[in-house]
This record gives C-alpha cells, structure tokens and sequence, in this order.
C-alpha cells in the first residue's frame, strides 16, 4: 500500500490534556479525567473544555487580524495548532504545502446562532454561509500560512483526521506534493450538538468517579462525553532524520450497515481496515491498538471482537484516551496518533482505569490506531519508530 514510509516530523494539539507534549503527557501519566460539568441549553452535562490559558490564547489569535472576529471556534483551534506543528516541522510558505483539514460537525456554534437569527427574524447574516462552510476551516490555515498549495477540507464523521491522513498520503506518494499538513478540529460543546447525542442516548450521565467508561467492557450504560480541541500532523515524503514516527501502514474500510449510527457486532470495517494497515506483517509485531473506544457498549465491544478477529490469542495492548479526554469528534482520531507518538517516544504504556494488562518490559516498536465514525467508515493507521 505504501510505496515507501512517510514520516510524521511535527504534531501539535490542543485539548484538555494542554497544548505542548509535555504538558499532554504529563497528563496522560496521571488516573484523573479532564472533564467537568457545565451549564449547557438548561442542563448540566460533562464536557471535556479547553483550559482556560489556551481559551485566551486563542482570543488572542483572534484579535491579530480583524476577518478573524468572525470565525467560528473550530476555524481558530485549527489555525492556532497548524501554526504550531508548521513551527516544529521548520517549514515555510514557499514550501507550497498541502493542506488537509476536517470536522465532523464544522462550525457548529456559528450555525446555531445564525439559525436561531433567522427563525426570530426570518433574514440571514451576510456571513452566514461563508463562515459555516466546511471548506473554510483548511482555506483559512492556508491564508494563516500563506501556503499556495492544494487545501481541502471534509468531514467523515468521527474517523475525518485519520481520513485526512490517507489524504495527504495520497498526494504525496502521487507526486503531486512533498509536505501534506493534515488533522481535525472540532468545537462541538453547543446546545443542539449536545442534543443530538442524548437523542442518541449514547450521552454520559455517569456520577462516579469516571464519566466516561471508555474500555470498560462490563459497563451497563452509554457513557460517551464530548470534547472540543484540535490536532495537527506535518508529513513528508521517505525517512527524515527529524521524523517523530513512521507510517508503516495504512488500512481503511466502510461496511454495509443494519442501523444508521452503529458497526456490526464483530465490526467488519475494522476487520478490514487492520489487515489493511498491516499488509503482510505478522500481526504480533503489533504492540499497541489505540482503540476509538467512544465509551459506548455496542462501540467498544465490537472493535474489541474486531481486534480478536485479526489478532487471534496474540491480542496487543489495548488502550484509548477517551476515557480521559472525551471524544472531539472529527479530531479524535489525530489526537490518538498523538498518544501513539508518545508512548513510542517515551517507550511507557498508558494503561486505562478499566482494562489492567501485563506488559512487562516489552519495548514499544509498532502501534496501530483506529478510529471509526456513523457510516462504517473505519481508518487504521500503523506507526513504527
């Protein structure tokens, strides 16, 4: 699948977990949650919030430049992440970079608003369809950074980053780019979006000392929470000396589905996506699944049968983050790459509260991430040192 590996040479965050790699993995080291309870349409629910230096930084972000002012949140969370990844990566406009940037849900606050001011007024703002587009989350990254290269913009619901990543492998193996910039953001804590997963009942309303059970596969209730943040990745072409990781492999599926919002049972897409990704590797060189794992009973236990399918008695260690950061939707998937690149890094296993595994003193070499969104549409991503 890949003609030669590509190497992810920056990543940049931002979420509850901070926004420096030292500050998420610090975080990552300790048992608490990040999330808490706020005041949404009438109700209290949890949410997983950026911290308030990052929120300021960002309303400083948006005081540089006046067109700024009108963006939506998930517009500045892409912008302030992709400037700092482009920083690590020491690339520069002239290098023309492609830009691939998605969310799931867009500029959900800005659509509210806009909605809610046309029904009491029946006229629409003037930027109203400007500001709300998709396609101008990847168009602004690119005016930021002054890059000439291509910038696209999608969602796939909650597998959209990891979906960026094929994309901007796809370019580059093709010739018609050397540098992609690739990732998700997401800025979902408004009322309706939050509406629409109670609708679900897929909604945490845990009270004890985990909102989200992410991985616990005893657990008798939905217990998804949502988080806003965004997550970006630099990727060139072959092996750089500066490469934070290698992609080894990449794997994507879509399955035909009996419902509208779940997998099947054993999650065939993920089946499919996994054997993708590893190619002709023997599957025990796989040390870690950083697992989608969004605190669901139907979505956790499939992609758990998934991995038994594809890894028989030989099953890796088996993680997530939502347990602790919720899920940002279209970002979530970058920001388990992210928790891949840090275990690989500092060569230590994040274990979750629910799932205790013994892993000895087995060195981290090979981890596989997986991500899946409402449509069956599974990506997995195999990163090696």
């Amino acid at each position: 699948m890949l003609k030669e590996p590509i190497s992810i040479t920056a990543l940049s965050s931002i979420s509850a977990l901070g926004n420096s790699a030292e500050e998420v993995w610090s975080t990552y080291l300790d048992n608490n949650h990040s999330f808490s309870k706020i005041d949404i349409a009438a109700q209290k629910v949890w949410v997983s919030k950026l911290p308030k230096d990052i929120k300021a930084s960002l309303q400083d972000l948006r005081k540089t430049e006046s067109k700024y002012a009108a963006l939506d949140e998930t517009v500045l969370y892409a912008v302030y992440s992709a400037r700092k990844a482009v920083e690590q990566a020491s690339w520069n406009s002239s290098d023309n970079f492609g830009i691939n940037i998605g969310s799931s849900r867009g500029a959900t606050s800005l659509f509210e608003k806009y909605h809610k001011e046309y029904l009491e007024s029946g006229k629409s703002s003037t930027l109203s369809s400007p500001t709300t587009t998709l396609g101008n989350i990847s168009s602004w990254v690119a005016h930021d950074l002054k890059t000439k290269g291509p910038d696209i913009s999608h969602s796939i619901t909650c597998s959209t980053a990891l979906h960026a990543i094929l994309n901007g492998i796809a370019w580059i193996q093709s010739g018609m780019a050397d540098k992609f910039l690739v990732g998700g953001a997401e800025a979902p804590l408004t009322p309706f979006t939050i509406a629409q997963m109670q609708a679900l009942k897929i909604y945490s309303k845990e009270e004890g000392k985990y909102p989200c059970k992410a991985l616990d596969l005893k657990k008798k209730k939905n217990t998804m929470v949502l988080g806003e943040g965004a997550g970006m990745a630099c990727l060139e072409k072959g092996k750089k000396t500066n490469a934070l990781a290698l992609i080894a492999g990449i794997g994507y599926a879509t399955e035909t589905l009996k419902h509208s919002i779940s997998i099947s049972t054993e999650a065939q897409c993920f089946q499919d996506s996994m054997k993708m990704a590893l190619g002709d590797m023997n599957p025990e060189e796989v040390d870690i699944v950083v697992m989608h794992s969004p605190g669901t009973i139907k979505g956790d236990i499939s992609e758990v049968n998934a991995i038994e399918k594809v890894f028989c008695n030989k099953i890796p260690f088996l993680t997530t983050n939502k347990w602790k950061v919720g899920h940002t939707f279209g970002a979530s998937g970058l920001l388990s790459v992210e928790m891949a690149l840090l275990m690989l890094q500092n060569q230590t296993y994040i274990q979750t509260p629910f799932l205790k595994q013994d892993v000895g003193a087995k060195p981290i070499q090979k981890v596989m991430v997986n991500a899946v969104g409402f449509g069956g549409n599974a990506v997995s991503i195999l990163l090696s040192k």
